[in-house]
């Protein structure tokens, strides 16, 4: 292989692999649920892990964040759904942190609007305490510009005897599932990183040899 073949080769190596996924799944641990008038928020719960084809990342992978539409029936202590009063239905926002799945540029993972009423369930243990889950199905933009809809479902800690009527509650976990046709996932693989040592060593010892032939 000549030295200017290589040093193609490497360079082609320095871009980052394209893959493809028709859907990534990501979980959130912790950070406060909030009531705010008559809408639920949630402000930087931690990204723990994203799986896509079949690997999964974990760490500290970012933050999710959602408010809700208004509450449109039912109540907060009992539970209800919230819609699209004043054509104000909620949105959700993903955002990542530099070396996070596969390495990608920090910021915006996905941003998008919750698309129907967002369900806020009440579950009465056998001890007597409650706990609650949010869900609700969104459309939005994946990161790279791609249109891509999906489902999350927000589940509290336990409150207790207490009923959840104001303030604001801890987040056990979360899980969302965002789906699209052929995501782009841009993330190196191993095996490029492997052959981007490989080709950068060899254009050294050319680049060595030439200097010690001049």
């Amino acid at each position: 292989m000549t030295f200017l073949l290589r040093t193609l080769l490497a360079l082609a190596l320095l871009s980052p692999a394209l893959s493809f996924a028709n859907s990534v799944d990501l979980t959130n641990q912790g950070g406060a649920l909030s009531i705010a008038n008559s809408d639920l928020l949630v402000f930087t719960s931690q990204l723990t892990s994203i799986s896509i084809n079949g690997k999964t990342f974990t760490g500290n992978l970012g933050t999710l964040a959602l408010v809700t539409g208004p509450l449109t029936a039912g109540s907060f202590a009992l539970g209800g759904t919230f819609g699209f009063a004043n054509q104000l239905g909620g949105a959700l926002l993903i955002k990542g942190v530099h070396g996070g799945f596969g390495n990608p540029q920090s910021g915006i993972i996905f941003a998008g609007d919750f698309d129907g009423l967002e369900t806020w369930a009440l579950t009465t243990l056998g001890n007597g305490t409650h706990a609650y889950t949010l869900t609700g199905t969104f459309t939005g933009m994946w990161f790279l510009g791609q249109p891509a809809e999906g489902a999350t479902i927000q589940l509290t800690v336990n409150t207790g005897k207490g009923f959840f009527k104001s303030g604001s509650t801890i987040l056990a976990s979360g899980d969302t599932n965002i789906n699209g046709n052929g995501l782009q996932i841009t993330a190196p693989e191993p095996g490029s990183l492997t052959l981007l040592g490989t080709g950068l060593l060899s254009i050294a010892g050319a680049l060595r040899r030439k200097l010690q032939a001049a």
